[in-house]
């Protein structure tokens, strides 16, 4: 009885075993063969080069994007500064003398393919003063204002040394011819009496004020009694396309020496403002005819006569960006109306004929000269 159990007990835990036996005799003749190897190694391949390809592209779109999003940076700094100081021009300058606000110069030649504008502009652009004159002899170096003058404004006495100052005469005056100075001495008494400055023999230098601050009108000794001193900056925005500026030496009064550097000049100190610029351009709007209409917008005219000038209310700027690389990610052909990767025409400065591939970012505005806009007498105040 006993026995006929174990048999039984035996025979079950054998059928139970067989078919793992059966298994592990097949796993241990199972294998891949050298096809089956071939075929995975190629697929595993073509997915890593897919990969490869994807990531390789990718990574140019964003170099390019990059370098675009650089330039837009670069020239909208650049408008900000531009808009910024053009709306000032004229600023603490008595109406008369207007047309010593602004001055242009359409299309310099820097022995380049692109020929750039300037703007040059004169204001009380920074610190408010605003004196009047008490006594001062046209080219002597020493000036008296009205006693009590300082005592307007919170600056410190050695606060004024160095400035540069604008001398104007008396807007009443048929003279219309003004000064550039430098600053040297204060006087000054206890209770706001014998109040003046002293100056630097000379006008100061490398400081040139827009057409000149002189339109031939006859100056007395006393035409400068009853005018006024102001803080002046003389502001001058250009491109340099070379990096080898005539008469300028990198590293001397700010000029770095790099090709596409757009500069603000204040005050004979070159500020370098924006990089990877190509193109700067103006035009100008105003009542030039005086038949009560704006006349529309237009280069500069070196031909415009003062009157002219003084009549010009607003700028229009235009800044053209471009990638200081070429753009790699482009494919396929660019149709021949598209400036995106050529020089497009701006103003009167014409387009390029070939795509060289780098991206191009064109940013205009129009600017409202709103001192001039206004006719303001700034006494001081902002």
């Amino acid at each position: 009885m006993e026995e006929g159990k174990n048999n039984s007990y035996i025979r079950k835990l054998a059928q139970f075993w067989k078919p793992l036996t059966i298994f592990t005799r097949q796993s241990q003749k199972a294998g891949f063969t050298i096809m089956e190897i071939l075929v995975v190694s190629i697929i595993m391949l073509v997915v890593i080069l897919g990969a490869l390809a994807f990531y390789s592209k990718s990574n140019r779109i964003s170099v390019d994007q990059q370098q675009y999003a650089e330039i837009q940076h670069d020239v909208r700094s650049a408008m900000y500064f531009l808009t910024r100081d053009i709306r000032m021009a004229g600023a603490g300058l008595p109406p008369e003398f207007s047309l010593y606000a602004l001055e242009g110069t359409n299309n310099e030649d820097q022995t380049v393919e692109v020929k750039p504008d300037r703007i040059k502009i004169m204001g009380n652009l920074d610190e408010p003063l605003n004196l009047k004159i008490d006594q001062y002899q046209g080219s002597a170096v020493t000036i008296k204002v009205e006693d009590g003058s300082f005592e307007q404004y919170p600056y410190p006495l050695e606060f004024y040394l160095n400035k540069i100052v604008l001398i104007l005469p008396n807007p009443s005056s048929p003279c219309r011819t003004g000064e550039i100075r430098q600053l040297t001495h204060v006087t000054w008494n206890e209770g706001g009496t014998n109040e003046g400055f002293n100056m630097s023999p000379g006008l100061a230098p490398d400081i040139n004020p827009p057409r000149g601050l002189i339109s031939g009108s006859p100056c007395q000794s006393d035409d400068f009694d009853g005018g006024i001193v102001t803080f002046v900056n003389v502001k001058e925005f250009w491109l340099d396309l070379t990096g080898k500026y005539p008469g300028l030496i990198p590293g001397e009064k700010g000029y770095v020496g790099e090709p596409n550097v757009l500069y603000m000049t204040n005050n004979g100190i070159h500020f370098p403002i924006a990089q990877n610029i190509e193109n700067l351009q103006f035009e100008y709007n105003g009542d030039l005819d005086d038949d009560g209409q704006l006349d529309g917008f237009k280069p500069w005219s070196d031909s415009w006569t003062d009157e002219e000038v003084s009549r010009i209310r607003q700028v229009r700027i235009f800044i053209l960006g471009r990638t200081p690389n070429r753009f790699v990610s482009v494919s396929g052909k660019v149709p021949n109306n598209i400036f995106h990767y050529r020089r497009p025409p701006v103003s009167d400065s014409p387009a390029s004929s070939e795509n060289d591939y780098h991206r191009r970012f064109l940013l205009e505005t129009t600017v409202n000269v709103r001192n001039l806009n206004l006719n303001l007498y700034n006494t001081g105040l902002r």
